[in-house]
């Protein structure tokens, strides 16, 4: 029995919720059955249909997409299962092939997925797999929806029969239309088609002359339809074998209603799954418009909410491109209950109706627009008092009917119980009515209930913190501007404001002085003494935010920084090994040079060969077995490194090329050195110094010893003038 009081549903909005879903869902019965979700009070019914939502969701972004779930209802053709003798239509054979093979379709999917989808293969899983339903509708309708030729032997025949009797009525027709145009007694338009009958459109002076019956004439009367006496008889005869068809046709139909008739049970259970897969995508559809998550879902009395959104507000807000503030509130045993006070317009209500409405949608197997580490329960009665109460003529009734609500919560309050009141105490003398409402939460509080309250009254302040598993919270608000913030604090009540406010709105200053002493001293100070923590706490909250911003870059920077010098000490652990590999290839060069030039020397093979082999074998010993992989991988890392080696290389060299350019531009601007025979000289980017033998023709040609080159005087630079 659902325990969530019809009233609770209507204060929340939740019908307007389930409007949104009904909105996304794709099929009549489907829309049906999302407006009549209920929340629901066993856990593990919840339970199933919140997964069974995540699962459906977490669909959208893999490569598994669930099969399409459309169909059309076939509810009165169940009850025309259910009756003797009855006969269903050739459109409803067809939806109820569609849906048979729409549900083989899933069960098989969730089958081979159910790695992905447990907890929607569970609800596939219970109804029943068969092909038989297919394959009887299959043998006698075809993909096109009409009864096949072959569907009974009588009907085969029938059909052939019809085919002759057409072909002889074409056949006699085309007879007589050639003989009555030949002897000219036809209209330019030759034939028609009357009642489904080809008839000869007949000029009236000649209607005589052909033999048949009339079957109509045209608006002006000059021409006479008349069916040729030939194809009479054949028009007879075909009209006969209609209704044989006919039928025959009803005689199947009949046959395979009443074979389906067993099924009408399973027919019944697979309208019902797809309906509810239809509600369960739509869900899906609108969590992922709310970017809603499934929370945590706790055993125990709690109910921690962080950065919670109103879901009705946030898609008005989104539509609109309007920001939408989220909420965190906490509610658990060792603080059952949270008085929220501070001035009106800041956003208390708003809390109030996200608490209640994100508990009903999850309670109905709804994800909500939360943090995914909040923390959820199970409520058995969630119990509201939420309403617009301003009207000054509904002031009595107003508080009586409030006064009702409150009983009705003291008859049903328990430790299982959520309750939502807005304006606490308000409708009656504040003084009086404040007494009430705080012995009305005195008792909510010994009951071990959970619960929010929006108050402006001092003294139920007072009692949340008086009271140890109670607590005050407060709307922040701008203390300059006097604009709300939207941010929820724990732990301190809430200033009104009332007169800051009405002196933003204009009063006259000497008017609120006036308000002040009418009223006891000792609550204007109370009042004062909150709003001054308030605007403390605004401070605090900017200096907090301020050190998390700097803490958050200092880890950043740090964080970059440690891996910085994790890239460098990598880098020159690589430039190491390469520095070592090409030593011990340039010692061995050298090595296997020498032998080459005792070789060279001596031509003596055997002392070369055994030389050869003795550093072969000392570098093989050296050397660790490794598989052809550990080898692919030190090859390619190799190959990296030297990569990054060449490029920094040639990044080098081309900045002491341009360094060489620049000296050299700079040499150019300074008086040139005539070059002579003997001078010791070198080319502009080289090392190598050599000797000008002699210059014809501003060439120069350098002997460097073992080779000499011609060389343009404007390539050599003086390292040494000849003495």
């Amino acid at each position: 029995m659902n325990k969530i009081h019809s009233k609770t549903l209507q204060d929340l909005e939740f019908s307007t919720v389930l409007e949104h879903i009904t909105d996304r869902c794709s099929t009549e019965l489907g829309k049906a059955t999302a407006l009549g979700l209920k929340p629901f009070v066993d856990k593990d019914q919840m339970m199933a249909a919140l997964l069974q939502t995540s699962e459906y969701l977490s669909s959208f972004d893999n490569n598994n997409r669930i099969p399409n779930h459309g169909f059309e209802s076939i509810s009165q053709e169940i009850k025309l299962l259910a009756i003797e003798d009855s006969l269903i239509e050739l459109s409803g054979f067809r939806k109820i092939n569609s849906i048979s093979n729409t549900v083989n379709t899933h069960i098989l999917f969730f089958k081979k997925f159910h790695e992905y989808y447990p907890n929607l293969q569970a609800i596939a899983a219970k109804v029943e797999y068969t092909e038989v339903i297919n394959q009887k509708i299959d043998s006698v309708i075809d993909k096109f929806g009409e009864i096949k030729d072959d569907a009974s032997p009588q009907l085969f025949s029938i059909r052939q029969q019809i085919n002759a009797v057409k072909s002889k009525i074409n056949q006699s027709f085309s007879s007589a239309l050639s003989s009555s145009h030949t002897a000219g007694y036809l209209d330019d338009i030759r034939e028609s088609v009357v009642e489904n009958r080809r008839v000869l459109a007949v000029k009236a002076m000649y209607r005589r002359k052909v033999k048949g019956t009339a079957l109509g004439s045209s608006k002006t009367g000059s021409i006479v339809y008349i069916e040729p006496q030939a194809t009479e008889q054949y028009s007879r005869d075909l009209s006969n074998l209609l209704f044989d068809e006919k039928e025959e046709i009803n005689r199947i139909l009949r046959s395979l209603t009443n074979f389906l008739r067993p099924f009408a049970l399973l027919l019944t259970d697979y309208q019902s799954y797809l309906a509810t897969m239809d509600v369960t995508a739509a869900k899906a559809r609108y969590a992922e418009q709310l970017n809603a998550v499934l929370p945590t879902v706790s055993d125990e009395r709690i109910l921690n909410l962080k950065e919670a959104y109103h879901p009705l507000l946030f898609i008005s807000n989104k539509r609109k491109g309007q920001k939408t503030y989220p909420q965190s509130i906490s509610l658990q045993k060792d603080n059952r209950i949270i008085v929220i006070s501070g001035p009106n317009a800041g956003g208390k209500s708003i809390t109030l109706k996200t608490i209640g409405l994100l508990q009903l949608m999850l309670q109905s197997g709804m994800l909500v627009p939360v943090h995914p580490r909040s923390e959820m329960c199970l409520f058995d009665r969630i119990l509201t008092d939420i309403g617009d109460n301003q009207s000054i003529e509904n002031h009595l009734s107003t508080y009586s009917y409030r006064l009702k609500n409150m009983n009705y919560f003291l008859k049903k309050c328990n430790d299982k119980t959520l309750f939502l009141i807005d304006e606490f105490g308000t409708g009656s003398d504040p003084e009086l009515g404040g007494a009430l409402a705080e012995t009305f939460l005195e008792e909510f509080y010994h009951r071990e209930a959970f619960g929010v309250i929006t108050t402006h009254y001092s003294n139920l302040k007072m009692l949340a913190n008086e009271l140890p598993y109670a607590s005050n919270a407060n709307m922040l608000f701008d203390n300059k501007t006097l604009e709300p913030i939207f941010k929820l604090i724990i732990g301190e009540a809430g200033s009104s404001f009332t007169f800051e406010v009405a002196q933003k709105n204009g009063i006259p200053y000497g008017l609120i002085n006036r308000a002040k002493k009418k009223i006891e001293k000792g609550k204007v100070r109370f009042d004062a003494t909150i709003a001054k923590l308030q605007k403390e706490r605004s401070k605090m909250e900017k200096t907090a935010d301020a050190l998390k911003d700097e803490e958050s870059k200092a880890r950043i920077e740090a964080k970059r920084l440690e891996e910085l010098n994790e890239r460098i000490k990598n880098k020159l652990t690589n430039y190491q090994e390469l520095y070592d590999h090409n030593q011990r290839m340039i010692y061995l060069g050298n090595k296997i040079n020498d032998i080459a030039e005792r070789y060279f020397e001596d031509k003596k093979k055997r002392p070369l060969v055994s030389e050869f082999l003795r550093i072969v074998e000392t570098e093989n010993s050296k050397r660790k077995k490794k598989s052809s992989q550990e080898k692919k991988v030190e090859r390619q890392k190799k190959q990296e490194v030297e990569q990054e080696v060449i490029k920094k290389v040639e990044v080098i060299r081309e900045e002491k090329k341009k360094e060489k350019k620049k000296q050299h531009i700079q040499e150019k601007a300074k008086p040139k050195v005539i070059l002579k025979v003997g001078d010791r000289v070198r080319l502009l980017d080289g090392k190598a110094v050599g000797t000008i033998d002699t210059i014809e023709k501003n060439k120069a040609l350098v002997n460097y010893g073992l080779f000499t080159t011609s060389v343009g005087l404007d390539q050599l630079e003086l390292v040494e003038a000849k003495k």
